[in-house]
């Protein structure tokens, strides 16, 4: 048994069920599984998690095309603040099974497409948890409110050029 806990938002597709997902596919996310998504990515709210895809099998390789949208809030990296924020963006994932990955100790080459390759076991793949992960990587990686520089400023936290080393010889010229 697996010490790895179950994803929040699983879909999960057989690999020989792949024609019932060739043509597009809606999935969204319950109340309770944006919850529980919202607590794994330290969000203040995860309203909505929807997505569109569709699956192919193209030259032994597992593909899915589709679009995610979702409404959320995360903390402001100053304030602590909820910054609300929309998510509607298209995605290619590239599903390769776990014993076609390379074995350790050889030399991988990455490119672009590989950037957005899963894992999955060679009989069932998640789809739920890939659109999770994709909304992971699409969100704002430094969210900002927008009072953000006066609430810093009124903390007495300098800015950059304030905290740069020029910004004392500049002070030292004003001087003269």
């Amino acid at each position: 048994m697996s010490d790895t806990p179950a994803p929040e938002f699983s879909r999960p597709v057989r690999v020989d069920q792949l024609a019932r997902h060739a043509k597009p596919v809606t999935i969204t996310a319950e109340p309770a599984e944006c919850e529980a998504l919202a607590r794994r990515f330290n969000l203040s709210a995860l309203d909505r998690l929807e997505a569109d895809y569709a699956l192919s099998e193209e030259n032994g390789a597992i593909y899915a095309r589709g679009r995610v949208r979702a409404d959320l809030a995360q903390p402001c990296v100053a304030t602590g603040a909820a910054v609300p924020e929309r998510i509607d963006t298209d995605f290619v994932l590239h599903f390769v099974a776990a014993e076609e990955e390379a074995v350790e100790g050889d030399e991988l080459e990455l490119d672009a497409e590989d950037c957005d390759t899963i894992l999955y076991d060679g009989q069932l793949l998640d789809i739920g948890e890939a659109v999770a992960e994709t909304l992971a990587l699409s969100m704002e990686p430094y969210p900002r409110a927008p009072d953000a520089d006066k609430v810093l400023r009124e903390a007495g936290v300098l800015t950059e050029e304030q905290a740069s080393p020029f910004a004392a010889l500049l002070s030292l010229k004003d001087k003269k």
